[in-house]
């Protein structure tokens, strides 16, 4: 038997994760902030035919963390896997975004990690083995223009996750990191503000939802992330990046290509034609 809890299994990633895991014949153990925001993922899990167990968790709370582990620990006996989904985003560039916007996004995207690894890996490290899954993004690895707070966080959850994976590999424990790029989920429709309160930053909002749109003409689907999940925990041949959805394995593979000085000044062109051009030159995704 092997057992997963997924955070944020309310919608999107976590929802479709949760399902698919379950009707792989795992027990899953799927965490929300409050039951009557599973409904979703009951209709949907009851449409496979699967259970999936619901647990109240909010991840910016250290106490709520470490009950949800405890309890699917008193129900199952054991955690296998655990899937750290749980994220919001975040729209700004560095100067118009508020310091609470920044507090905000990493009190869940990388501290939620770190409250859901430190209730989980003593068990891990006492069973010797284990597997954590961290959601992070494309934006983990390539600077998303015009969202400074949630790509500053998914950085912090790739070096977190990098240097966790060492830590924790002489206990027997995997970490993984997922990159998704565009993926249809509820996150891109909570996440269309955008301050611009100085003006000074119209085509860096612009070019973030023109790269966007783009994506939403073909986007990844949830249940391709919680195929590459199950994946990554089941393999022989470990891997610690995976990535997935619309522009992930061209951005995440031909960034490391692209010089700092490169990057930048695609940053300095003024005519959106001229940026998108050099962006498919360089990425070779197509912007319209």
């Amino acid at each position: 038997m092997t057992v997963a809890v997924v955070t944020g299994s309310n919608s999107g990633i976590g929802r479709s994760a949760a399902v698919d895991l379950a009707a792989k014949g795992w027990t899953v153990y799927g965490t929300m902030r409050s039951l009557d925001k599973g409904t979703k993922l009951k209709a949907m899990a009851d449409e496979a035919g699967v259970t999936v167990h619901p647990v109240v968790c909010d991840v910016t709370d250290t106490d709520s963390v470490n009950k949800a582990v405890a309890e699917v620990l008193d129900d199952a006996g054991q955690i296998d896997v655990l899937v750290n989904n749980a994220g919001i985003g975040g729209n700004g560039v560095a100067e118009e975004s508020p310091l609470e916007m920044y507090a905000e996004v990493f009190d869940v995207n990388v501290m939620g990690i770190v409250r859901g690894v430190q209730a989980v890996a003593p068990h891990m490290r006492s069973r010797g083995s284990g597997t954590i899954v961290n959601i992070s993004s494309v934006a983990g690895r390539i600077a998303a223009l015009a969202q400074s707070p949630y790509v500053a966080s998914k950085w912090a959850v790739e070096g977190l996750s990098e240097g966790m994976a060492q830590e924790l590999a002489p206990h027997g424990i995997r970490v993984v990191i997922v990159e998704p790029g565009v993926v249809k989920t509820a996150i891109l429709a909570k996440n269309e503000d955008a301050p611009n309160e100085s003006g000074a930053y119209d085509a860096a909002y612009r070019r973030l939802f023109g790269f966007y749109m783009a994506g939403m003409a073909n986007p990844g689907h949830p249940s391709e992330v919680a195929e590459v999940i199950h994946e990554a925990v089941t393999t022989d041949e470990y891997k610690l990046r995976w990535t997935c959805g619309w522009g992930g394995p061209e951005l995440t593979a031909n960034r490391a290509k692209v010089s700092d000085e490169d990057w930048v000044a695609m940053g300095a062109i003024e005519d959106d034609a001229e940026y998108n051009a050099r962006f498919k030159e360089l990425f070779g995704l197509d912007l319209g």
